[in-house]
């Protein structure tokens, strides 16, 4: 009897120590170069997974002008069966890691996450090694879905940062104030903390409790560590790390309207010489590039309360540079000089990952204009001429760079 309890004990602890399957991969976020996590909606969990972190960085810029194929024929399937749901660039690799669920027959959808280097090597990422994950306890209700035929939970986790040993994750929860912030200590150690948050939508006009988070990073602002965080049609918020307390309800403060009509697809943060910037990429306009001096001044002041004039003074609040990055669907740091982009060419449809100076903001191949002519001369002193060189070699056309 004895040793029958015995072998029973250790069946149970060895199901506890079993890993969790991963359900589905939607959102991605490093925590540091050998640890990615991943949001499963499906299975209401986060997954730490550690990867394998290179040597070194190799040094060399991303011209893939169609990764959707050969990340087909690195799973085995078609390409139109994959749908792309992130990019996360790994840290000090200048490796990206892709998630994506593969559609098969019967409907049956399936998780994947790839890695891709600057010379187009594809490689799977197992998921069946994750070192630990956590629960998210308050998921949406699985009945509730928008448009018909999009589950709420696919928002269950909209975004993901790291900082300090936490990690912060933005979505929607089951609670009467859906729009939640989850805090996560890791090593995972027990479920979350949990905030509800609301803001003021200036083109609403309305305060929302509901509406998630879509895109979010850490900045210190007025000195404290501070969410930046961006929502659908497109409200800009601040929230202290240290306001984020376990059942309590905030009010994030408003503090710019970037205009309507569009949802964020990433923001990222770096710094050129000693300033630092926000880059807020949007599905349906030009990206919003904003300095963490104006975000200060910004969260410093009352915050937003009144309605933009809607249609024909679209902004209100902290002023953004444009930056003409459109056409991304996700993007991240590469390196101290360049972004990485995960973008899809219009006329044909290609899943690309390329990479964007940052400074510029653009790649020169997009376009024709007076400058590529091969008879063009630049007039002496021309402000653009050593950018132009440089963008053609780093856009894979050295024998234009002249």
């Amino acid at each position: 009897m004895k040793r029958l309890l015995l072998l029973a004990a250790v069946f149970a602890a060895h199901c506890q120590a079993a890993p969790v399957a991963v359900q589905s991969a939607s959102k991605l976020a490093f925590g540091d170069a050998k640890t990615l996590f991943v949001a499963d909606w499906k299975g209401a969990r986060i997954h730490a997974l550690p990867v394998e972190a290179p040597a070194k960085a190799a040094g060399k810029p991303f011209n893939l002008k169609d990764v959707q194929g050969p990340i087909a024929k690195a799973l085995g399937v078609a390409p139109s069966a994959l749908r792309f749901e992130d990019m996360a660039v790994q840290p000090d690799s200048e490796i990206a890691y892709v998630a994506l669920t593969v559609r098969g027959a019967n409907g049956r959808q399936t998780p994947a996450i790839v890695r891709i280097d600057a010379a187009g090597k594809v490689a799977r990422v197992d998921l069946g090694k994750a070192s630990g994950s956590a629960a998210i306890t308050d998921a949406p209700a699985a009945d509730l879905a928008f448009w018909r035929d999009l589950p709420a939970q696919t928002l269950t986790v909209t975004d993901m940062r790291f900082h300090q040993n936490k990690l912060y994750v933005a979505g929607l929860s089951n609670r009467s104030f859906a729009s939640t912030l989850r805090v996560y200590d890791y090593p995972f150690s027990g479920k979350a903390r949990a905030t509800t948050v609301e803001m003021y939508h200036p083109v609403h006009n309305e305060v929302e409790t509901r509406a998630p988070i879509r895109s979010m990073a850490v900045m210190t602002i007025g000195g404290e560590p501070t969410l930046v965080a961006a929502y659908t049609c497109t409200p800009l918020v601040t929230i202290p790390l240290k306001d984020l307390k376990d059942g309590a309800h905030i009010v994030a403060k408003t503090v710019g309207e970037l205009g309507w009509g569009s949802a964020p697809n990433g923001l990222v943060t770096f710094k050129q010489g000693d300033a630092e910037f926000a880059l807020l990429v949007n599905s349906s306009r030009s990206a919003d590039l904003l300095s963490a001096a104006d975000l200060s001044a910004g969260a410093a002041a009352p915050g937003l309360t009144t309605p933009i004039d809607w249609p024909s003074k679209p902004y209100l609040g902290v002023k953004a540079t444009m930056t003409p990055l459109s056409a991304a669907m996700r993007i991240d740091n590469l390196n101290p000089q360049l972004l990485l982009a995960l973008r899809r060419e219009d006329a044909g449809g290609n899943m690309q990952l390329v990479s964007i100076p940052k400074g510029a903001y653009l790649r020169l191949s997009d376009f024709v204009n007076e400058y590529d002519f091969p008879d063009y001369q630049y007039p002496d002193g021309d402000k653009f001429r050593d950018f132009h060189k440089y963008a053609r070699g780093l856009e894979g056309y050295p024998e234009l760079a002249r």
